[in-house]
């Protein structure tokens, strides 16, 4: 038993059965044995590979859709442009990259802004950013950030943002919690509590006995701060994370480690723990605030803004080893088999801007 399940099975033992959103934020976040706070779990040595991690053109070509976003918004200066979640920091250091070549003068006008809630990975990012063509500051939640129009992006963000589940019983919808078994090992049964009316969704009403359904306060709320901040002071955000564009029921609550998909509850701390992302929730909240939203699968959001062009020009005088690396960076990018169709790319843009390759908002 690992130190965390052990924690863990103390706190049941002393207050009762625990939310799943309660158990999946320990797993990734307690300050001594969090999945998050303890290890760097990205690349090839690590448990999984984000898309920043595969090709550095994920990254160029996100930097392309930022800066196109801040023409169309006026090019205001100064502007902040963040990045939250950014893992090692890869993505952002393509981005600047990226950003020096389309206009030198962009980031002599404007302040680059990392939010990492985690001091390991911040240690991790710095070591990944040390040349820097551009000075950068470190902010631990968006409200830290300077005012002014944010320009912001995350690379599966929501995804490890902890979740409600509810259970269908005989009694009706319960929540669904992490408890202890007989033997003493961790399980899930439904607790108690029931969730608010207001909050299901139509086609609960009618869910078979068993059914999950997900609901996600905390990330809900994350959108909220941020299309708040977006609606006063002007910006846009671009989210891509693996999910539906809902809502729907099921459980999508997974563990990866190694490379491999892991059991939920055996290794509390030293997994990964996500959850399938709604779109349809988080544009609701953008809505809500006056921002125009769109959304389109990863695949075609970057080969639409060239990604077979930029692998060309990258794979152009290579060896026909490189050449090959590179067409299968864009096939797992890209891919409908890959991460091309799961991955979705939402924007939130103000109402009156649209910026390529997203047309009218959905």
């Amino acid at each position: 038993m690992s130190k965390l399940a052990q924690k863990i099975s103390c706190l049941i033992e002393a207050t009762g059965p625990m939310s799943v959103a309660d158990y999946m934020a320990l797993c990734l976040f307690d300050p001594e044995h969090g999945y998050y706070t303890t290890r760097d779990p990205f690349g090839a040595e690590g448990d999984f590979t984000t898309a920043p991690e595969i090709s550095q053109m994920f990254g160029e070509l996100v930097a392309v859709w930022l800066y196109a976003a801040w023409q169309a918004c006026g090019a205001p200066r100064p502007a902040i442009v963040a990045e939250i979640g950014p893992g090692r920091g890869t993505m952002m250091k393509d981005m600047l990259r990226t950003f020096a070549k389309l206009d030198p003068d962009f980031a002599a006008g404007n302040r680059f802004a990392l939010i990492e809630a985690s001091p390991r990975l911040a240690a991790v990012q710095k070591q990944t950013l040390a040349a820097s063509p551009a000075p950068l500051e470190w902010h631990s939640h968006v409200d830290a950030l300077p005012e002014g129009p944010l320009f912001i992006a995350g690379n599966e963000l929501f995804d490890a943002v902890p979740v409600r589940q509810y259970v269908k019983t005989q009694a009706g919808w319960r929540e669904r919690v992490v408890g202890l078994a007989e033997d003493g090992t961790l399980t899930l049964m439904a607790g108690p509590g029931a969730p608010d009316p207001v909050l299901l969704p139509p086609e609960a009403r009618a869910a078979p006995q068993g059914a999950i359904l997900e609901i996600a306060p905390a990330r809900e709320a994350l959108m909220e701060t941020i299309s708040e901040r977006l609606a006063k002071q002007g910006g846009a955000g671009l989210f891509i994370d693996y999910g539906y564009e809902g809502p729907a029921l099921g459980d999508t609550l997974q563990a990866v480690r190694g490379h491999a998909y892991a059991e939920v509850l055996a290794d509390p701390g030293e997994a990964d723990l996500t959850a399938h992302v709604d779109f349809a929730a988080l544009a609701r909240i953008a809505r809500g605030h006056g921002l125009s939203v769109h959304l389109m699968p990863q695949g075609e959001f970057l080969l639409g803004l060239g990604l077979l062009e930029r692998a060309g020009r990258l794979g152009a005088g290579r060896s026909a080893e490189e050449q090959e690396r590179i067409r299968d960076e864009v096939e797992r990018l890209a891919g409908p088999e890959q991460m091309g169709t799961l991955f979705k790319v939402l924007a939130v843009l103000p109402d009156n801007v649209t910026v390529p390759p997203f047309d009218a908002p959905h």
